[in-house]
Order: C-alpha cells, then structure tokens, then sequence
C-alpha cells in the first residue's frame, strides 16, 4: 500500500497538504460534534441553528468565486496560511459570544475562512497531481479529512467528559493555530501554475487562451452538482440529525456526538476504493453508483430504531455519499486545466448547498419532522444521479472506454502555461 502511494504520489508538497488536512480535520472534527448541542443548550431552536449555518454557507459563498483571483494574486499556500489562521481566531471567540447577531457575524467570517482552505488546498493537489492519478490524490485528501473527522468527535467525546462544553472550540482553535503556522514554514513556495506571470508579456507568452466562466462552469456542471448536493446534504444532517435522534429516536446526547465518527470512518474506509474506480472506470459513473447507494441508506434511515443499525446506515452513507465528493473533485481537476478558476466554482456550488441546505432543512424539520427532513435529502440525491444520466458524455472515460480516444485538456496548469 505504502509503495503504491509512493508510485502514485511523489511531490512532497502533496504529502504536507495531507498533513495539514488531517490536523484540520480534527480541528473541525471538535467542533462540529458539538455545534448543535451547544448551540441547543444556549436556547437556539432549530430555525436559528438554520439561519446561523446560512451565516456560515454566505461566507462560504461571498468568497468562493474570489478566490481564484486572491490565489493567483497571492498563491495557494498564502492564501492557505491566512485562511487557516483566521478560522483559528474565529472558532476561538465563538464561545465566548452570547447575542445572535455576534454568533452570525462569527460564523459568516468562519466561513469565509473555511472556503479559503478548501480552495487552496484543492488546487494545490490538482496543480501538483498527474492527470491519471488525480481521483487517487483527491481520495487520500479525503481520508486525510475524514480521519480527522474521525478523531474529532472521538476527542470531542473525551473533552466534554473532562471540561466545560465551551472548551472545545478553543482546543479546535489552538490546532488551527499550529496548522497555519505549519503551513507557513514547511509548504513550499507555490510553482507558476498557481501564481499569476509577474508582467503583462510574460502573462501573453506564457498562458493559453482563458475560457470564459461560463464555459468552465458548463464544463464542470456534473461535478458541480454532485458537490452542490453533497453541501446541502453535510450541512443539513451535521445540524439536525443529532437532534432528530434525541428528539425523535430517544438517542442520548453522549450516543449522538459519535455519529459523525461513523459518517467519516465509512468515508475514510472506501474514498480511495472509489478513487481507484473512478480513474480507472470513469469518475462520473462511480458518483452515480455511490448516490444511489448514498441514498438508499437515507430513506432507511427514518425507518431504523436501533442505534447500532442506525450507526451502520450512517457507516454506509460516508462510504457512499462523502465518496462522492473527492471523485468530483478529480473529474473536475480532469476537465478543465483551469484548476484555480474551476476550482473556485466548484467549492461555490459546495458553499451554496451549505448555505439553502440548514434553510430549507429547518423549515421542513420544524412543520413536518426529522423523517420528512430525510426524505427531502433522499430526493435531492434521486435528482443527481438523474442528472448524471443525462449527462454522462461529460466523463471524458466514457470517450476512452469506448475506444474512441478524446484529446486531453493538459496534466495541470502548469502543463497548461508551458503550451
């Protein structure tokens, strides 16, 4: 295994990302398992959970598209250590504020910071990663996330049982303040694939021609999608699933932290089966098939009493679902060579879907339940695999599987500035 990931992936830069990436993970991994319960215990009902995670989706939005330029202004790994410093600071003064409108102001810049994390981090590996292993590099990015995700809610457990609830955002924030710093230090300077030509002659000797947003985002629209709706489905089901469990199922508060341990390590197990797959078989044909597994285990989900098989649904549903996700990142890394603009859209689509999800999830949640909530996310993931019908074409394997060979977009953006 290890020779393999050492075949696959050489540059070391990629390994660091990694690295910055698990520690992130268990960053987020803290205080997500405890978000909803804290904020539950603060007298915040399941309408103002919503409306302060669409706080939080609206910096996610506000600064995707931007990034792309603030990327090639700055570089990635700039762009990176700012980002990460400022979700340290954010996440550090969260508990320490009490009013609703201070909370939204903090979850908005938290978000904002966030979006710059993933954007940076994404292009990156797919500035770095050879074309054919594209979908194998993004499926270790994902297992980097999810075992911190996995020991997150382990570590978050064992906080809570040793300080107050409140502490743990600030344990989040010291990891987030080492990660930056670590960023600054070890990754090394971006190459000219991230990094904009210093003069206007270089920038016309050197780029080829630049595709309009448009056709990039047209380009890329599967990927979009499957992100859009893996977005909306996290946001919705990390804020309101523990409290459809404790509310609906009779689940202890201690039982719900861990679900999200479940959700991860089902991801951290099959992301990079899935990534294999999807270089080898075509990416977007994978996608298909996890979404329809992904939400088979919804809709069984509502009907389940026990928590142990609740927990193998969810196991499933990480498996399946947060699959998806580095699988759609390699198809869009493999379509467009434009990694910091397409990129950039990618994560928007992804901010969108966090951002409607907790909204209309809320609103179902409260006038018709839990179960109705899950249905809806059911239906959300019927119409991407629908979509992905539609558009199969979009997979460039489809081309090669049926020996009819496509001319490739170039290996990476550096490819792409050397002609």
């Amino acid at each position: 295994m290890l020779r393999e990931i050492r075949e696959r992936v050489s540059d070391a830069n990629i390994y660091r990302v990694y690295a910055i990436t698990l520690a992130l993970g268990v960053a987020y991994g803290l205080a997500i398992a405890v978000l909803a319960v804290y904020l539950d215990q603060r007298g915040f009902g399941e309408i103002a959970i919503g409306k302060l995670a669409g706080f939080f989706a609206g910096g996610l939005v506000s600064f995707s598209l931007p990034l792309g330029a603030l990327i090639r202004r700055f570089s990635a790994k700039k762009t990176l250590a700012a980002a990460l410093f400022g979700y340290a600071v954010t996440i550090s003064v969260f508990p320490l504020l009490s009013s609703f409108a201070a909370i939204a102001a903090v979850r908005f810049v938290d978000g904002a910071c966030s979006v710059g994390v993933w954007v940076s981090s994404e292009t990156i590996l797919l500035t770095r990663a050879k074309r054919e292993h594209k979908a194998y590099v993004t499926s270790l990015y994902a297992i980097a996330i999810a075992i911190g995700y996995v020991l997150g809610p382990l570590a978050a457990r064992l906080a809570t049982a040793l300080m107050p609830l409140a502490y743990t955002f600030e344990v989040s924030g010291v990891i987030a303040l080492l990660t930056s710093a670590y960023t600054a230090l070890r990754l090394e300077h971006d190459s000219d694939a991230t990094r904009e030509p210093s003069t206007h002659a270089s920038r016309t000797a050197l780029a080829p021609a630049r595709s309009t947003t448009g056709e990039i985002l047209w380009r890329i629209k599967t990927s979009c999608f499957a992100t859009f709706c893996y977005g909306y489905f996290q946001a919705s089901v990390v804020l309101f699933l523990p409290l459809f469990l404790m509310k609906s199922k009779g689940i202890s508060k201690e039982q719900t932290i861990l679900i999200p341990a479940f959700f991860a390590a089902g991801m951290l197990l099959f992301s990079n089966y899935a990534g294999r797959l999807g270089d080898r078989r075509g990416h977007l044909a994978v996608m298909r098939v996890l979404g329809s597994i992904g939400l088979s285990m919804i809709l069984a989900f509502v009907f389940l009493d026990s928590y142990s098989w609740m927990c193998a649904a969810v196991f499933v549903a990480g498996a399946s679902l947060a699959s998806i996700s580095p699988v759609s990142l390699a198809l869009q890394g493999v379509i467009s060579p434009e990694h910091g603009r397409a990129t950039s859209l990618y994560n928007s689509f992804y901010a969108v879907g966090i951002l409607l999800g907790p909204l209309v999830s809320s609103q179902i949640f409260e006038a018709r339940g839990g179960a109705a909530m899950l249905f809806h996310l059911a239906a959300l993931w019927v119409g991407f695999v629908l979509f992905s019908i539609v558009f199969y074409k979009d997979d460039p394997a489809v081309q090669r599987l049926r020996g009819a060979p496509k001319a490739d977009p170039p290996a990476s953006e550096a490819d792409a500035l050397n002609g």
